[in-house]
């Protein structure tokens, strides 16, 4: 099943489990927000000893890749990206990271200042579910290989599948290559 439809059953039975939970008693509320408080700091921690991880590892890999053009731009064609696996996954480790500290700034306005309390429950569990199915957690922490669905460069699915992923074979690395040798010239 597609990550973004387990997320959607997920946050639909988390919904239904949170409104049985009573959020006007104050030490269910307390419990509450340590719960999710210690949900994002042991996320954010595992992302740190992940990117220290990868940095031990410093896996010099050469990594080429056409990046797929934006559907709303009018240029045609991708960029290609040349990198590292370390490089990579430290990019990828860090967007992470950029979207759990969003999460929890969008998650103090909601509790704090709209005084909305079930999204706490809800976004301890979705954070843990992320954690776990995030692909540089399953290659550097799980120690799975990176091949079919983690091979690097990671393509990132959409709601039903329909994503343009990197492009990584020869003939479109050659085109971008080609494209880019003329605008320098």
């Amino acid at each position: 099943m597609n990550a973004q439809v387990q997320n959607l059953l997920l946050s639909l039975g988390a919904m239904q489990l949170a409104r049985k939970i009573p959020f006007d008693d104050p030490e269910v509320l307390l419990y509450a927000r340590i719960g999710y408080a210690a949900s994002q700091l042991l996320i954010l921690g595992v992302y740190y000893y992940i990117s220290s991880v990868i940095k031990k590892k410093n896996d010099t890999t050469v990594l080429k890749y056409v990046e797929p053009s934006n559907p709303m731009s009018p240029k045609e064609g991708g960029t290609l990206t040349t990198t590292t696996n370390r490089d990579y996954d430290l990019a990828e480790t860090t967007k992470l990271v950029r979207s759990v500290y969003l999460g929890i700034a969008m998650m103090t306005f909601l509790h704090l200042y709209m005084k909305y309390t079930q999204p706490l429950f809800i976004q301890a569990l979705m954070g843990i579910k992320n954690l776990v199915d995030a692909k540089p957690v399953a290659i550097h922490l799980r120690g799975k290989a990176a091949e079919g669905e983690l091979k690097r460069p990671f393509k990132a699915g959409g709601m039903f599948g329909a994503a343009s992923d990197p492009q990584t074979d020869k003939a479109a690395i050659d085109q971008a290559e080609k494209k880019a040798g003329k605008k320098e010239e």
